[in-house]
């Protein structure tokens, strides 16, 4: 019994490595035609192409490892239908789904790993993936600016005519660095040097003029020419070393970041909920009042308060649901291993194939089904058409119930896609009266 079920579980090994591989392959693959354009528009070194794809890999592993673990339960079962194993466990007088305790429980263990991959390691990744893609935004900073669009960083609109990634021709800048009228800068050629390791930028300008409103004289207006002048962008946030910056989309909060930010958002919802409530209080009070002037601007504030605070519940809530939905959504994708497993199983039984592409095809249409519905729910969750924990969930639910379908049929000896006889059939249309032999059947 034990070296049965040992077996069986050996039997998955290499089928899972292949997988993995392959559906790893096929994801960077996609990632690679969405970044050729950005590599061969900066000119990226190899390091930071590396560093890129590095960065890049965990999403992909958070998608193919559990797509993974379908194609090589589907392949390994299908296997041992086929070489007729399966037939020789059940002619023992063995049930095939007693042995598997040991796959069971290697699929609770790489369960908690993806809990942990998701819920902390992915997040850092995908932090440090955005920091780098800021970087890269700014690493040959003129490819930044695109002819006769506006640029906008930090206090400066860029806008030029021309760029032929050495020279910008008539250049438009708005300064607002310095004060509240932004300062109008035009000049005939112009070009962007990086400095300080990325961290700064420098719009050097020929041949030109400047336009600024005094702040403190409203009357007065300046206009001097130049035949050149420098414009320093400074701390743009953007070194070649990796930093933690203050913010974080929910994509890249760990666990403890994703809780302590929904306990936080919570509290100030809950503030913002009293704030509108005593404010429409007093509202209703002002309203009651004797018409007056006065009355009628304490109703104007009051308005306005109230708007800014409803406005800000509502952010809020979506901040919220957000956040409730990223939390659910890695726990679920991480229990799909399971949920895959017991999908993977009866399939295996069911379909005898030993084939990867058979596998690897009916993996993807189970596995495009249950992303869509996971992806589906977030969308509704996030428009609060859906509480986010049956948003995440209920694709698991789905399949689950699809599973425990599938194993009793396959218990009671039902094929859902019989490979071999449907291979002899294609090869013998001329004989399709005449029955396929036994050997082809059983």
């Amino acid at each position: 019994m034990k070296i049965l079920k040992r077996y069986i579980l050996k039997e998955h090994i290499s089928p899972f490595l292949i997988s993995l591989m392959v559906v790893t392959f096929v994801l960077l693959i996609d990632r690679i035609i969405d970044l050729l354009n950005l590599i061969i528009e900066k000119k990226l070194p190899l390091q930071t192409i590396a560093e890129l794809f590095g960065l890049s890999m965990p999403y992909m592993l958070a998608l193919s490892i559990p797509m993974a673990v379908l194609v090589a339960t589907i392949l390994a079962f299908g296997r041992m239908s086929v070489d007729r194993e399966i037939i020789a466990i059940k002619s023992s007088g063995i049930n095939v789904y007693s042995m598997l305790g040991p796959l069971l429980v290697t699929a609770i263990l790489l369960t908690g790993l993806m809990v942990y991959f998701n819920h902390w390691f992915l997040p850092n990744t995908n932090h440090k993936l955005k920091n780098l893609m800021l970087k890269i935004a700014y690493y040959k900073p003129m490819t930044i600016i695109k002819e006769n669009e506006f640029t906008t960083f930090m206090d400066y609109t860029v806008f030029a005519k021309g760029n032929n990634d050495s020279l910008l021709t008539d250049v438009l800048i708005y300064d607002r660095s310095q004060s509240r009228f932004p300062r109008t800068v035009f000049a005939k050629t112009g070009n962007v040097l990086q400095k300080d390791n990325g961290n700064s930028l420098q719009i050097v300008l020929n041949d030109g003029e400047m336009h600024e409103r005094n702040e403190k004289e409203k009357g007065k207006y300046q206009k001097t020419t130049f035949s050149r002048y420098v414009i320093n962008v400074r701390n743009l946030g953007n070194r070649t070393d990796f930093f933690e910056t203050g913010y974080r989309s929910d994509r890249e909060m760990t666990y403890p970041q994703i809780v302590e930010s929904l306990k936080g958002n919570k509290a100030e919802l809950k503030t913002k909920q009293d704030e509108v409530f005593r404010l429409s209080q007093r509202l209703d009070l002002a309203k009651k009042q004797h018409q007056s002037y006065s009355t009628n601007v304490e109703v104007r504030r009051l308005q306005s308060m109230q708007q800014l605070a409803s406005d800000r519940e509502t952010e809020l809530a979506e901040i919220i649901r957000s956040l409730q939905v990223e939390y659910h959504k890695k726990f679920s994708l991480s229990f799909a291993v399971i949920i895959f497993i017991l999908v993977g199983v009866p399939l295996g039984l069911m379909t005898r194939t030993s084939g990867i592409g058979m596998a690897f095809s009916v993996s993807s249409i189970i596995f495009l089904v249950y992303y869509i519905a996971l992806n589906g729910g977030e969308q509704l969750a996030d428009k609060g058409l859906m509480p986010p924990f049956m948003a995440m969930w209920i694709s698991n639910i789905v399949f689950l119930i699809l599973a425990i379908l599938l194993i009793n049929a396959s218990i009671k000896e039902k094929r859902l896609l019989d490979m071999p006889t449907l291979l002899w059939k294609i090869k013998n249309l001329r004989h399709r009266k005449n029955p396929p032999p036994d050997e082809i059947v059983h």
